[in-house]
Order: structure tokens, then sequence, then C-alpha cells
């Protein structure tokens, strides 16, 4: 069993920044070799892939994030952040946290408004 526990989202201004921070517990071993993600759901829609990032630390990243959202995992801590710049509009949602897309955090709101 994981638990993974979201943190980090807030209201943010147009172009500003946010880091969402998820940390993670129970099966270390579970944790350490799956790749682990971030997604978001926007009201109305479905929910979508943002980011993830491999055991090895291969990164994946949705085209509209890429070049503004950065995603890392420290192993020792357990511990998978979402570093988001020039945020937009369309950012706003909750994001959420996975763990081999089978284990989900509760997620954590981000509101992109002037």
């Amino acid at each position: 069993q994981v638990h993974l526990a979201e943190s980090g989202g807030g209201l943010v201004q147009p172009g500003g920044s946010l880091r969402l921070s998820c940390a993670a517990s129970g099966n270390i071993f579970i944790i350490a070799i799956n790749a682990m993600a971030w997604y978001r759901q926007a009201p109305g829609k479905e929910r979508e892939l943002v980011a993830s990032i491999t055991s090895g630390g291969t990164t994946n990243y949705v085209d509209s994030v890429k070049g503004r959202f950065t995603i890392s995992r420290d192993n020792a801590k357990n511990t998978i952040d979402l570093e988001m710049k020039s945020l937009k509009f369309e950012d706003t949602a909750v994001y959420y946290c996975a763990c081999g897309s089978v284990y989900w955090g509760q997620g954590t709101q981000v509101t992109v408004s002037s």
C-alpha cells in the first residue's frame, strides 16, 4: 500500500509560479520501482497527465506545459515535486500525484486568476 499526500497548491496570478510537492509513504519498494506522475483535472474536463518521471529519472511532459513545468523526485525522501512557472489561466485545476497510476493522492487545487 502507498499513501500520497500533495501540498503547495493555491491562488496565483497569471505569469506566477507555484511548487507542488507530493510525499509518498508506505511500501517503499513500490514507490522506488514505479514511475511517479502529476495529473490534473479542470472543471468539466477529463483528468490528464501533466508530467511523469521514471525511477531512473526519465521525464515526460504534456505539450502544453513543456518549458514551464519541471517534475523531479527525491528517492531518498520519497518526494515528487512539480515546479510550475509562467502559469496560465488554463493551468487551473486540481492536481493529483500518482504512483504507477494505481495509487493516488487526494489532490491540491491550483487556481490561476487575476
